[in-house]
């Protein structure tokens, strides 16, 4: 069972890697190993969300640097779990949008700690009815990639009305995929773990989780509630350093 600590300029952190997500555990585990992390921020942090490092650029970045674009010059392929959820404390890989990767791999490097909020169960249904619709616009962008080469031909052919048609097609398409599907919804685990230990939930699916926070969740309070600047970064940088602590 691997863990790393996650020294921070405001406490430890301890994170245990999932043997479910191997690549994004063997990746972690070997950036930490090269002391990829030491020096880097907590360069994006989001009262009530989550808080987010692991970009090579932060390293002694001065104020007003854009920050968050940053890697080790690879990504990840996805490992996305149902079953692994984006709960208060689960560690997981930031990503590019579906726009630009609709694969959603992951950066090689960055990552966050959710924070999230509790949700009460009056909340569930608009929840439900907000994931429902994330699963068909899943199905849509995955309908457009398969035919990214007929609609990047009607465009260049400037054909407005078949560009209509097709958007049309394909929206019949993926509500017909979602049906087949079955609509995802909440279950009963989310349900749970929303209500009473917190999270965000409309990001299950959607990026990979690999982790979870088993030290620090006060560490981890602390950074979300810091004050930051427009751009999301703290006003005073927060800094980290790593280390393995069991393999």
């Amino acid at each position: 069972m691997s863990k790393v600590k996650i020294s921070t300029t405001l406490g430890d952190i301890v994170v245990r890697l999932y043997d479910e997500t191997p690549l994004h555990r063997d990746n972690f585990v070997k950036l930490v190993k090269e002391k990829f992390y030491d020096g880097t921020l907590f360069h994006r942090v989001i009262k009530d969300f989550m808080i987010q490092g692991g970009d090579p650029d932060s390293k002694g970045a001065p104020a007003g640097k854009q920050l968050g674009m940053g890697g080790p010059g690879y990504t990840i392929p996805a490992e996305i779990n149902p079953n692994l959820i984006h709960k208060r404390g689960a560690l997981a890989a930031a990503r590019q949008g579906d726009e630009v990767n609709p694969e959603r791999r992951s950066s090689g490097s960055q990552f966050y700690i959710v924070w999230g909020q509790q949700y009460k169960e009056g909340q569930m249904k608009q929840l439900a009815k907000q994931m429902e619709m994330q699963q068909l616009q899943t199905a849509f962008n995955q309908l457009v990639t398969e035919n990214r080469a007929e609609i990047m031909q009607l465009r260049r052919n400037r054909d407005q009305a078949g560009l209509q048609e097709m958007q049309e097609r394909l929206v019949a398409q993926a509500q017909a995929k979602v049906k087949a599907d079955g609509a995802q919804g909440l279950t009963a685990q989310q349900q749970e773990t929303y209500t009473t230990i917190g999270g965000t939930p409309h990001l299950d699916n959607q990026y990979t989780v690999f982790g979870e926070v088993e030290e620090g969740m006060d560490v981890v309070e602390k950074i979300q509630t810091t004050a930051t600047k427009p751009g999301d970064r703290p006003v005073q940088d927060i800094s980290m350093t790593m280390e393995i602590i069991n393999e």
